[in-house]
């Protein structure tokens, strides 16, 4: 048991580079969504265009599009991927506007055919003013009970950080920013846990969904789930996602 609990403070001290959760890889698993927010992506984002990636992260799916570094632009606004980016992005050519207020201030207004926006904070009005007129939006967002099951778990007060950022509302404050919705889909896929390390490391690189978390105040609740787990083989807790497609008109 020592050496399990042992384990767990070791997963809450590991530290993440960028948005990526490859640490936990093999460890975890989770429903495919029905939609591809790449393909989403791909099929909107000409070679030729102006393209801004908000809370970008360390660029790592930004990354992926392999656009033209100079039509590039990103936003970011935690001090670790800000300096990440500066060492990684910036010297390729991509714009790096440091925004920690997550309102886009710095970002010029009707220069980009394209914004994307994966899982981050999504400013609505300030989006449509850095379009150009015909251009596009493309996010997929985390809804307001994405792992509601599992952060209550842990505390039974626990409210949602973001409990507005669901489909319906942010649709129809899109359409009230005067953007025309092409599409916009919900969706609730299972995500499965292959042992409670796993939980630990997430939960702690997560606080708004987990907030207080510490290995010491939660170890009854953590052998609890090791319990579970010894029963079902996985721990299953549920993502809430949704995707819009939009379009900024010409006139």
């Amino acid at each position: 048991m020592i050496n399990l609990e042992n384990s767990w403070l070791k997963e809450a001290h590991q530290s993440m580079h960028g948005w990526d959760f490859d640490h936990l890889a093999g460890r975890w698993q989770t429903e495919t969504l029905p939609w591809d927010y790449k393909t989403l992506v791909r099929e909107r984002l000409r070679p030729d265009a102006q393209w801004l990636d908000i809370d970008t992260g360390g660029g790592e799916l930004m990354s992926q599009f392999e656009h033209r570094p100079d039509l590039t632009a990103v936003t970011e606004g935690w001090q670790p991927n800000i300096d990440l980016l500066r060492q990684t992005l910036v010297p390729t050519g991509v714009t790096l506007y440091p925004d920690s207020a997550e309102q886009l201030t710095a970002v010029p207004n009707a220069v980009f055919d394209m914004v994307t926006n994966s899982h981050g904070a999504m400013p609505i009005a300030r989006i449509g003013e850095v379009l150009k007129p015909g251009g596009w939006f493309v996010t997929q967002q985390v809804g307001a009970t994405n792992n509601y099951s599992l952060s209550r778990f842990f505390d039974e007060r626990y409210q949602p950080a973001y409990p507005d950022n669901h489909l319906l509302t942010v649709v129809t404050r899109m359409q009230a920013a005067g953007f025309e919705i092409l599409r916009a889909d919900q969706a609730f896929v299972k995500m499965s846990f292959r042992d409670i390390g796993a939980i630990v490391y997430y939960a702690t690189v997560i606080p708004w969904e987990f907030p207080n978390f510490e290995v010491t105040r939660m170890l009854p609740k953590l052998h609890q789930l090791q319990a579970l787990l010894a029963v079902n083989g996985q721990i299953t807790t549920f993502e809430d996602r949704f995707v819009i497609v939009a379009h900024k008109p010409n006139r």
